[in-house]
């Protein structure tokens, strides 16, 4: 997928299959609904990706290409250990919050062993992100900042899984939180939610005073 290039039609494709993914999942398209929906020829959706699974790969890709980088580029930032955890998470929030659509296809549909084959390219793109974060908490643990018995890997899903549990109980949120608009549940996402993750891994990565 590496000369995966992107036309205005293939984006067109892959936004109508994003939709529809996360609206019917990803057992419940077809390669015809999204050509009927894109309104695009059925012919040429299959010359442009072979099939669903090489399209929902495609679609990985374009959605997810921009956190990698923005992860590879916070590496070289020189500020302190912890700001850069902070940093991570505000990334990690506002892509998956931008992303809401793919990113519950692949959580919550796709990591099925039958599924294994399609999914080789979100593995990868998990396993270099986890690098990322695993390079930022050992260099604050080389500092003494952090402690020395975090489990890295689970970093990762504790942010990605108090962000989903709250977007998926939304109308609990909502009313819980007095939420009455897009802008302000949004926003609520972007500050409250975010600082509370922000803390939740500030409890884990340092040592109680």
């Amino acid at each position: 997928m590496s000369d995966f290039e992107l036309n205005d039609k293939k984006i067109q494709i892959l936004e109508v299959a994003e939709k529809l993914f996360s609206e019917k999942g990803f057992e419940g398209t077809s390669i015809r609904d999204i050509s009927k929906h894109a309104k695009i020829n059925i012919a040429m959706v299959s010359y442009y990706f072979g099939s669903k699974e090489r399209l929902l790969e495609a679609l990985i890709i374009y959605k997810t290409a921009d956190l990698k980088l923005q992860l590879e580029n916070l590496l070289q930032e020189s500020i302190e250990p912890l700001d850069k955890v902070n940093k991570l998470i505000e990334i990690y929030i506002t892509r998956i919050s931008c992303n809401k659509g793919i990113f519950r296809v692949l959580h919550f549909e796709l990591n099925a062993k039958k599924r294994e084959k399609s999914m080789i390219a979100f593995t990868k793109l998990k396993k270099e992100n986890l690098k990322s974060v695993e390079s930022i908490i050992r260099h604050g643990q080389s500092q003494g900042v952090f402690r020395k018995d975090v489990i890295i890997p689970l970093i990762t899903p504790t942010i990605i899984g108090t962000f989903f549990h709250f977007h998926m109980n939304r109308p609990f949120f909502e009313e819980l939180l007095n939420l009455k608009t897009e802008e302000m549940y949004n926003e609520y996402i972007k500050t409250s939610l975010t600082k509370h993750i922000q803390q939740t891994i500030k409890a884990l990565l340092v040592y109680e005073n």
